[in-house]
């Protein structure tokens, strides 16, 4: 069964994060995108939130993650995004493109980003890491996917 999609697309978050000294202390905007994948069906035919992902808390969860702790990759950032959205039990794979778009690149551009898929793994997967911040550990194991 092909699953159903459920977009976020356009989160804004101020922080800060990147490999320069000046990134890290002034801070800069991060544009968040996730598409969860996940059946909608039994959320729908009763109609209860509880069956499905609460999209208005799942953004307040994801800016609260990109907003913490630092790193230095868009790359670390768009794997913990990854680790929110995977501890809701009923999404199966995520999509999630992080946006810099005021990069310190000296040349004009639009935009620079990072997109990963990751799925819920099956317990019996030799290798599956977790992701996530300690605010936000996903007991959920993924496994990355190099198509988008």
């Amino acid at each position: 069964m092909t699953p159903d999609l459920l977009t976020l697309t356009g989160l804004e978050v101020f922080a800060h994060h990147g490999v320069f000294d000046f990134e890290r202390e002034n801070g800069q905007r991060f544009v968040i995108d996730v598409e969860l994948a996940l059946d909608t069906a039994p959320a729908a035919g009763a109609d209860d939130l509880a069956q499905t992902v609460h999209y208005g808390e799942l953004a307040i969860e994801i800016s609260d993650a990109v907003a913490a702790d630092p790193v230095d990759l868009i790359e670390t950032l768009a794997e913990r995004v990854a680790g929110v959205v995977l501890a809701h039990p009923p999404v199966q794979r995520v999509r999630v493109v992080v946006h810099k778009p005021d990069a310190p690149i000296p040349l004009p551009f639009s935009d620079v980003s990072i997109t990963i898929v990751r799925h819920r793994a099956s317990a019996s997967a030799p290798h599956a890491a977790t992701t996530g911040t300690p605010a936000h550990t996903s007991s959920a194991p993924v496994t990355g996917d190099a198509a988008p």
